[in-house]
């Protein structure tokens, strides 16, 4: 009778730690807004077509703004808020500094949506949405967008400067370990990687590996980046190249196939493809198969959008993406 009675304890206890670990996960849908705000989704898809029309490029900024989002404390929109007198923002942390855009088109996005469902939709739910559209528009995969995301009050400087964003200088065992520090596969990492198959970078986040990485760089791709970037800091640092040469404008595979080329532009690109463990077994198999980078792309966005999401009564609803209620 005693072991009954501790073995149903004991289940119970195994229930309960199972419940609180999954209850966040569970509680997003991707049809949370299906009644409070059932126009979301056209809404939304309206704006950032707009503004990728207006410029190609800003499909790449929207997509890069989740991921920094949720790599710094999960995805709850904390990097949309600006500094105060009080507290530091994310936006002007290291890895974002001059290099995350777009909030203007949040701000947009967030404004329409709250005239048609006041006080309903979180911003971070909101970057979940754009980014997937970004990705679509560009002829890339589509998912079904998990929502239910609260936001944050706070965001932390100190964590975005952490190490926790892989800087584009990255060896292979660094961004291995900094997805699976975020719950992501090496077969994560390097699809999620696939994400630069548009956008650009700035002449400081690659000047090292044009002029000094000459054992796995193509020399005419090196050379044809040298025109644009000199070796020296100073008036071309923020002079951009894009990241694929290809197809700069399309979500394609081209950017793997560059790799297998060694024109990776940044050394965080090219260590996906230089004798380790991700060569043939992951970057070899996307350059061969658009379906298999996509399915895999797919997979990672959604695993990464579950990155600790504030639910329930945690956090808030922002009425303006910028700033705490």
């Amino acid at each position: 009778m005693e072991y009954n009675k501790q073995r149903t304890m004991l289940i119970a206890v195994l229930l309960i730690i199972m419940w609180s670990c999954c209850y966040n996960h569970a509680q997003l849908s991707s049809d949370f807004y299906k009644e409070s705000c059932p126009s979301l989704f056209y809404a939304v898809r309206r704006e950032v077509q707009r503004a990728v029309t207006r410029e190609r490029r800003m499909a790449a900024s929207l997509l890069r703004l989740f991921f920094h989002d949720c790599f710094v404390n999960g995805c709850d929109g904390s990097i949309l808020l600006d500094d105060t007198s009080s507290s530091m923002g994310e936006k002007t942390a290291g890895p974002n500094n001059n290099s995350v855009r777009g909030f203007d088109v949040v701000d947009k996005i967030k404004s329409r949506v709250e005239r048609l469902c006041p006080g309903v939709v979180s911003c971070a739910d909101i970057l979940a949405i754009i980014a997937r559209d970004s990705v679509l528009l560009l002829d890339g995969p589509g998912w079904s967008v998990k929502l239910g995301r609260r936001d944050s009050t706070t965001a932390s400087f100190t964590t975005a400067n952490s190490g926790v964003i892989p800087p584009p200088t990255s060896t292979l065992d660094n961004l291995i370990n900094r997805f699976r520090a975020q719950g992501l596969s090496s077969r994560d990492m390097v699809a999620l990687s696939g994400a630069h198959t548009i956008g650009q970078a700035r002449c400081v986040t690659f000047r090292d590996r044009i002029y000094n990485e000459s054992n796995n760089i193509e020399l005419s791709f090196a050379l044809s980046r040298q025109r644009s970037c000199s070796a020296a800091s100073g008036s071309s640092d923020n002079n951009e190249a894009t990241l694929d040469i290809h197809s700069p404008g399309r979500f394609d595979l081209n950017y793997y196939r560059q790799l297998l080329n060694y024109r990776g532009l940044l050394t965080s690109d090219q260590v996906l493809y230089s004798g380790g463990s991700t060569d043939h077994s992951l970057v070899v198999s996307y350059s061969r198969s658009l379906n298999a980078f996509y399915r895999d792309f797919v997979r990672g966005m959604v695993k990464m959008g579950d990155i600790k999401p504030l639910t329930g009564s945690s956090g808030e609803i922002r009425n303006n993406c910028r700033r705490p209620n």
